[in-house]
């Protein structure tokens, strides 16, 4: 059966495992580095303590550890003019005292794999040969695969490596449910899905071989992933695992279907065991942890609780909230932390975007108890308090957010959050901590927005990306705040709701890149409407826009 948890269901598990709290740094074994005195910020099961390796370091994404423990980090952004950093500590406290900045892609994915620091950028696999004694690789990379769509969504290139010599590969779709149109409400799935000749799933290739192209030198290994960042090979059932971003915006494509709480619980992100071949569903099913299976989606038909063709596909092993965001798996093999955590699966959730209005959820990682290659008992909250506050409506007031998991020679779990760019170990004391419990004050703002016909477009058609408060998500969506895209030229304003816009574009000098579609079931006075909402909202203070300026723009584009 799956296991399956709501949100106040997390909060209870947490609890009882045992928390973590203030006080005192925290005692340490033998030959293992004092925590912070706060644990970092972080709250665990009792025993466990952690402490920051580094802070800011720049949206640091996965992570991996060397033998003699020197750290490397991949970014999703340049930083300091590149892509990767490189962490040492010399003096034995567990702190990063020696931080170098190299090369010249950036990305998500990084592995160290026999004798080379592999990467993972957008669009393809380099790896840089480490050089024995230096803690940064030599910077000229060799191109180990290429050909992968550029894309703006779902880009993210995380690896793993099997013991037979082969690289696995996400290959994220570029969609959220293969519509005719981009993320455009009645727009039906295209049948069949033409991404899934070049995306939406996992493909294998050679470690030692170059410039492989994905098309005509990869071989794909599963298909119907949606979008798979979580993706680890797991050396003692000597499988390949992965975790599934899951599908979007029921409510605002469907909402005759689903209300907003069913938008913000479906569907389950999925924990997947991956076979050679198998066929997970996407674009044509989603899974509901409610139901415990997998049902048709309503671009193709499906009216929520109909199977119909997704029988046939295979189900995951395990379930979690919807749109937390799994972008990490780590099988824990180490001997520091006691026997139940061995062989288990740790996963690190950065967060949901689209569960708004409702309140976000993710922010954790969470630890999953592993035998014979499945869950063998139900998920936990391992470590929380990354966010800084007790409710998230808004992922960009979140302090931190986690994304990659690594273990350490000794058994420590290393985490990295893409936020500031902190890296966290933690360490098994055995201690119990008695310390009176801190909990993170909850925040919360006053949103305001202006009395006006377009709040009601605004929230069916714009809230789940630009959020209730306006600000985004960031490098995702813009925020709409302090905005000359907002406040400034009015005909560019109109054309970005009728034409849509791709690719980055530089918001309060912030980056961001991503995709907004068209609106083309909105007519004049609703986009003239909606528009004049957002220039009077969120702080902003500009002229209203009239059908008559809507309409010239239309039918300048006939």
């Amino acid at each position: 059966m799956i296991a399956y948890h709501t949100f106040r269901n997390l909060i209870f598990t947490t609890a009882v495992a045992g928390i973590v709290l203030s006080g005192c740094s925290k005692p340490a074994p033998q030959g293992m580095p004092v925590a912070d005195p706060d644990n970092g910020g972080l709250t665990m099961p009792a025993g466990f303590a952690a402490f920051k390796v580094v802070n800011e370091l720049g949206p640091a994404r996965h992570i991996d550890v060397s033998e003699n423990g020197d750290i490397y980090v991949a970014l999703n952004n340049m930083s300091k003019g590149s892509g990767a950093v490189a962490l040492r500590d010399t003096t034995g406290d567990g702190r990063a005292d020696i931080i170098s900045y190299f090369g010249s892609v950036s990305g998500t994915g990084i592995m160290l794999h026999k004798g080379f620091l592999y990467f993972g950028a957008d669009t393809a696999i380099v790896r840089y040969p480490m050089i024995p004694g230096s803690l940064v690789p030599d910077e000229n990379y060799q191109l180990v695969a290429y050909g992968f769509p550029n894309e703006h969504q779902h880009e993210a290139k995380p690896i793993d490596f099997d013991p037979q010599g082969n690289m696995y590969v996400n290959v994220g779709a570029p969609a959220n449910a293969c519509m005719e149109q981009m993320r455009t409400k009645g727009s039906p799935g295209m049948d069949p899905c033409p991404i899934l000749e070049y995306a939406g799933g996992i493909w294998r290739f050679k470690d030692d071989e170059l410039n492989q192209n994905q098309l005509t030198d990869g071989y794909r290994f599963v298909t119907g992933t949606r979008n798979c960042v979580a993706l680890r090979w797991n050396p003692v059932e000597n499988k390949l695992y992965a975790v599934m971003h899951g599908r979007d915006q029921l409510h605002q494509f469907y909402p005759e279907m689903y209300d907003e709480q069913a938008s913000a619980d479906l569907p389950g992100e999925e924990f997947l065991m991956m076979d050679e071949g198998t066929d997970f569903g996407w674009p044509y099913c989603y899974y509901d942890p409610f139901k415990s299976s997998l049902v048709l989606a309503p671009e193709y038909g499906g009216d929520g609780t109909v199977t119909a063709r997704c029988e046939s596909k295979t189900d995951p092993i395990m379930a979690f909230p919807a749109h937390t965001a799994p972008n990490d798996l780590l099988f824990y093999t180490g001997q520091q932390f006691p026997e139940r955590y061995r062989n288990g699966a740790f996963i690190a959730f950065h967060g949901s975007w689209n569960r708004a209005p409702l309140q976000q959820e993710g922010y954790y990682v969470v630890f999953v108890p592993m035998e014979n290659g499945l869950p063998s008992g139900d998920w936990e909250v391992f470590a929380d308090g990354f966010s800084g506050r007790e409710t998230v409506m808004n992922p960009g007031d979140a302090e931190h957010r986690p994304v990659g998991l690594a273990m350490g020679s000794d058994g420590s779990l290393y985490i990295s959050d893409s936020r500031k760019g902190t890296i966290w170990r933690v360490i098994y004391t055995g201690e119990e901590n008695h310390a009176e419990e801190t909990a993170s004050a909850m925040e919360t703002e006053t949103v305001v927005m202006a009395d006006l016909p377009g709040e009601d477009v605004y929230k069916s058609t714009c809230l789940v990306c630009h959020q209730a408060d306006g600000n985004g998500v960031p490098g995702m969506h813009p925020p709409l705040t302090n905005s000359d895209w907002v406040t400034g030229d009015k005909e560019r304003l109109i054309r970005i709701i009728l034409e849509g816009i791709e690719g980055e574009i530089e918001v309060n000098g912030e980056i961001v890149n991503s995709v907004m579609p068209p609106q083309p079931t909105l007519d004049a006075s609703q986009v003239a409407d909606v528009l004049t909402f957002i220039r009077h909202s969120f702080g902003n203070d500009a002229s209203g826009v009239t059908v008559e300026e809507v309409q010239a723009v239309m039918d300048d584009m006939d």
